[in-house]
């Protein structure tokens, strides 16, 4: 089994910055990628940053430039820095992490950009 744990969202105002970790524990010798996707109400959860195990990462179109995610293998952790945050940041956030068998989920964190 694989548990993630999720710190660091919170309230945080346009042009502002937050920075999300995901510690994971458990079966994660195999994992191909760990990842942040978020979620805002009436949409569906969207891919927000993926990094693989070799370490390349992909970013969705509207965080490019602004976002970065990082992984620290030491401590299984995941990180997002998420810089110049708009309003359509808005959105409950979770870390995902991807096996050949299964995708493992947060709890999720809210994240709320607004003035």
């Amino acid at each position: 089994q694989v548990q993630l744990v999720e710190s660091g969202g919170g309230l945080v105002q346009p042009g502002g910055s937050l920075r999300l970790s995901c510690a994971a524990s458990g079966s994660i010798f195999s994992f191909l990628a760990m990842g942040w996707y978020r979620q805002a109400p009436g949409k569906q959860r969207e891919l927000v940053a993926r990094i693989t195990r070799s370490g390349s990462s992909d970013y969705v179109d509207s965080v490019k430039g602004r976002f970065t995610i990082s992984r620290d293998n030491a401590k299984n952790t995941v990180n997002l820095q998420m810089n110049s945050l708009k309003p359509e940041d808005t959105a409950v956030y979770y870390c995902n992490l991807a096996t050949m068998a299964n995708n493992y989920w947060g709890q999720g964190t809210q994240v709320t950009v607004s003035s």
